[in-house]
């Protein structure tokens, strides 16, 4: 939580650790804003997990931890990492290997599960800058593991507080794979809005070469390209679509800001792609019913003139369905309908 655990100020906390690769390793603080005895705390519990082995380069893990603080048992996500640079210094002769090193992050709760592939991601960028740059503790480390709550964790929240209603159009872009341009705003919110759309889109939900075929058939309707322009107050949209499943989703969203817990939204998210999966699967079904069958043609029609994102379903399904040509013709015949 943004109360987080374990610093005075407050803020979430962060810590970094030394870890030799040998049997007998020892932990060596390299950065902090834990209390010393909570620090020590958690680096017992680190210890006892690199003991067992459980560690795994790169994969982070959650895991609640008893520290001697107010908030007493608090999520903890840790991973251990090795430099890239540092990898190719070490050869096959060498007995010494290159010193690696765990990151924590701990929140108020254990929910940071909820955001574990982002905290890797964050992890991962950590690791390359500081291959690729050198950077010093000071200067990028310390201020780059203290930022991880608002990076990798807020993003979605405060994209949802940008558009408020305007949010529809945002994940009607995002189910639709259309282009979208983002145009007079800071770095950090063209970042938001970029992560929002990739983290509301069926990638990695749906067949691979269907996702590709969507993002070149919206590509080449040039028309359908939506522009976010970030210069006023409120974001203007042009080129914007919608319909009634992203809107319905939208007040979810807007509902849940109330509390404003980034945790919750992350968890709408989900519930918004999962719908739109079983959505999707539904329709797939009865279109193999109608086939050999004029009456599931019917419910076809009903069931995309009702699920409020018609629109978007059919032209998935035309992609999926382009080489069999029973179901293509389904799907035109639905198209006619629905153009009707």
């Amino acid at each position: 939580s943004p109360q987080g655990a374990g610093s005075g100020d407050g803020s979430p906390s962060s810590a970094a650790a030394e870890t030799p690769s040998t049997e007998d390793f020892s932990l060596s603080l390299l950065d902090t804003n834990l209390p010393a005895e909570a620090e020590t705390e958690l680096r017992t519990f680190i210890a006892k997990r690199l003991t067992k082995g459980a560690l795994f380069e790169g994969m982070g893990n959650v895991a609640p931890v008893g520290l001697s603080i107010p908030e007493n048992k608090i999520g903890c996500y840790y991973c251990r990492f090795q430099q890239e640079n540092l990898l190719e210094m070490s050869t096959l002769e060498s007995d010494v290997n290159a010193p690696e090193y765990v990151v924590c992050f701990l929140g108020g709760s254990e929910k940071e599960d909820t955001f574990r592939l982002e905290l890797d991601k964050y992890i991962q960028s950590l690791k390359i800058n500081l291959a690729l740059e050198q950077k010093t503790l000071e200067t990028y480390v310390n201020p780059y593991l203290r930022s991880w709550f608002e990076n990798a964790i807020c993003p979605i929240q405060r994209v949802v507080q940008l558009f408020q209603e305007k949010l529809a159009f945002l994940l009607h872009a995002a189910l639709s794979y259309t282009p979208v341009e983002v145009k007079n705003t800071d770095e950090r919110t063209e970042k938001d809005i970029s992560r929002f759309l990739a983290a509301a889109s069926l990638q990695g939900l749906v067949q691979e070469e269907t996702m590709t075929s969507l993002c070149i058939a919206m590509t080449e309707e040039q028309h359908k390209s939506m522009i976010i322009d970030c210069s006023g107050p409120q974001p203007q949209l042009r080129n914007a679509g919608s319909n009634r499943f992203c809107e319905d989703w939208m007040h979810a969203f807007l509902n849940g800001a109330e509390g404003g817990n980034p945790f919750l939204f992350q968890q709408i998210l989900e519930n918004f792609k999962l719908k739109a999966i079983q959505d999707i699967n539904n329709l797939k079904r009865f279109i193999r019913q109608a086939e050999m069958n004029h009456y599931a043609l019917f419910k076809c029609y009903m069931f995309l003139k009702n699920c409020g994102s018609g629109d978007i379903l059919l032209k998935i399904v035309k992609v999926e369905h382009a080489e069999m040509p029973e179901a293509r013709n389904v799907v035109t015949v639905l198209e006619e309908f629905m153009r009707e």
